[in-house]
């Protein structure tokens, strides 16, 4: 496995990441294995498959058996260094021979999701297994069948599971994008890259898909529970599906916009990540911007701080401690934020809809606003 990029630990050294596996691919090693089983009898262990960009990985089996009609094996996922959800998680691939003309059936399994509402790559009533994953899976599985002397095209029935995906799912985005029961199969390259968090701007294109073929014309992006608290009362009448946990991908969020757009968005942040978005970072994560104190304490001093609370500022130590200071003292540096991250946000989308930024405290209580019928010839410094 290649690595990814370089990462500093806790004693500052510098090591490379380890990339690691999607779904998609641990799906088609373990379907690989089940198939092959069928057609000859024994489980290939490890088991080599194809991955798009020519990549040929191996991997070991966790689960095999044969089963009346088929096989079932399973491949624990290893995302290498990126904090993913299912890390670890077993992925099950049952196999078994369908009559001719059938093709391939995909089918959810115990921990695998189905779809519920449009906008997303397959249709509602589908299993959450994308379009990529399904085309790596079918790719695989007819080159067995082929050097198998088997007649083309295969007729196989397929069901991927994912044993507990329910419980992981909870702590995705799933059940906004209205994908009950479980996990999404995902991949389009099989490979997950460290720290890019590929599956989570993934789920927020998704459901910006799912919000545009609603029909829905204001979307609300939140960065954490706090600021969707916030948004919920500043916008009571946004509807659920409306609203899109965009956490540190901001920028993923704005991108996407860009081609995909709406005709009115509320970016929702704590004042830390306002901060962070009104100094130009698109990426709010901690490990790709930090917070900017002194441009805190200059954007205090152009809202009419004093020397003495500038310099307070500069000591505050972290970004609420400076917003403490500002409200302490009246004035309004959130609004300054709130202001700045638009622009910053309005040049991301070339200006193609109207961006309102709002920034929260702790508790969801607004502390900041600037609204899209506001200049926006305001200079970011």
């Amino acid at each position: 496995m290649a690595d990814g990029p370089e990462a500093t630990d806790t004693q500052g050294a510098s090591r490379v990441l380890r990339r690691g596996w999607t779904t998609g691919a641990c799906a088609t090693a373990a379907a690989t294995a089940a198939l092959t089983a069928v057609l000859k009898g024994d489980f290939p262990n490890p088991v080599t498959v194809c991955l798009p960009g020519d990549r040929f990985p191996s991997f070991a089996l966790a689960h095999s058996r044969h089963i009346p009609g088929g096989a079932e094996a399973g491949v624990i996922k290893d995302a290498g260094d990126d904090p993913d959800v299912t890390h670890g998680a077993l992925v099950v691939a049952r196999v078994r021979i369908l009559p001719p003309g059938s093709g391939f059936v995909f089918r959810a399994g115990d921990g695998v999701g189905t779809i519920t509402r449009p906008g997303l790559p397959l249709p509602p009533g589908e299993p959450a297994i994308n379009p990529g994953p399904r085309a790596m899976i079918a790719d695989n599985l007819a080159s067995i069948w082929r050097d198998a002397g088997r007649p083309l095209p295969p007729d196989l029935d397929i069901e991927i599971s994912i044993p507990g995906g329910a419980a992981l799912a909870e702590k995705t985005l799933n059940g906004r994008l209205g994908i009950i029961g479980g996990l999404s199969v995902l991949g389009t390259t099989g490979v997950v890259v460290p720290y890019s968090c590929a599956a989570w701007v993934h789920s927020i294109h998704r459901a910006v898909d799912v919000a545009r073929a609603a029909g829905l014309n204001h979307l609300g992006a939140v960065t954490g529970k706090a600021s969707e608290t916030g948004l919920r009362a500043l916008h009571p009448d946004l509807d659920g599906a409306a609203v899109i946990d965009a956490g540190d991908f901001i920028g993923g969020f704005l991108k996407y916009l860009r081609k995909h757009p709406v005709a009115q968005v509320t970016l929702a942040a704590g004042f830390a990540k306002a901060s962070k978005l009104a100094a130009g970072h698109l990426n709010l994560h901690s490990k790709a911007s930090e917070v900017d104190l002194p441009r805190l304490a200059a954007r205090l001093r152009s809202v009419g701080g004093s020397p003495d609370q500038v310099a307070a500022a500069l000591d505050a130590g972290t970004a609420l401690g400076v917003l403490e200071r500002a409200r302490t003292a009246s004035l309004p540096l959130a609004d300054a934020i709130a202001t700045d991250a638009r622009l910053v946000a309005l040049r991301a989308v070339e200006h193609r809809l109207a961006i309102e930024v709002a920034v929260f405290d702790r508790n969801g209580g607004l502390v900041g606003l600037a609204r899209t019928d506001e200049p926006t010839q305001r200079t970011v410094s």
